[in-house]
């Protein structure tokens, strides 16, 4: 009875720890950081967390669900992640949208299946009809086009970063621009011989040769 009893408190304690706090800067920042690392569009993971929690990590949901990504605890867990950590909630968000996508092949259904769960996707095997799922999508997907022709800042600060470290591992004598070897100068000597081999050359030309070419020209 005691045991039972330290779980449960232990487990109401966990369940109303306060989230961490981050400015929306460093939140949005991070959620770049990881949708790169992990293979997903930094445009859509930024949609979903704007339509899920406003950037805010410390939302929490009437069902349970906290974070940035508004994960459910237990969820989570399940991936091996703690939700109340800035970085686990935005790496439990992107891990799960990208299952979503793998199973069903399109940003639409990945995103429903993000709000209604996989079931009720394969269920009607498109955007199930239910009205918060379709706002959510809908949402989302107009948010993620509108990142994608006005990239947020975050998003512009991690493609230059990316740049310059493209530029700084090029070696240095790479991106300098070859400029012509001049030809080196002949020295005077060496002109002398040539000349001097042409006209040893001319002289120990047969002056039949010469004569049978000057009669051929005519």
């Amino acid at each position: 009875m005691r045991k039972l009893l330290l779980f449960t408190i232990t487990l109401v304690l966990m369940l109303a720890a306060p989230v961490q706090a981050s400015d929306t800067n460093t939140v949005k920042a991070t959620i770049v950081k990881h949708a790169i690392s992990m293979g997903v569009d930094p445009a859509i993971a930024l949609s979903i967390a704007k339509t899920e929690s406003g950037y805010r990590h410390s939302a929490r949901s009437s069902h349970g669900a906290v974070g940035v990504f508004q994960l459910m605890p237990s969820t989570a867990r399940r991936m091996g992640l703690n939700p109340y950590s800035l970085n686990d909630n935005i790496k439990g968000g992107i891990m799960y949208y990208k299952m979503m996508y793998k199973m069903f092949g399109s940003m639409e259904l990945a995103l429903a299946a993000y709000n209604a769960g996989p079931g009720n996707v394969k269920k009607y095997n498109a955007v199930p009809p239910y009205g918060e799922t379709k706002r959510f999508v809908s949402k989302i997907m107009t948010d993620y086009h509108h990142l994608k022709a006005n990239p947020d800042p975050a998003m512009r600060a991690a493609a230059a970063a990316k740049k310059a470290a493209q530029v700084k591992a090029v070696p240095s004598t790479a991106r300098v621009s070859a400029a012509p070897l001049a030809a080196a100068p002949v020295p005077k000597a060496a002109k002398e011989n040539e000349l001097n081999t042409k006209i040893q050359t001319v002289d120990e030309t047969p002056i039949e040769l010469e004569i049978e070419a000057s009669s051929l020209a005519i």
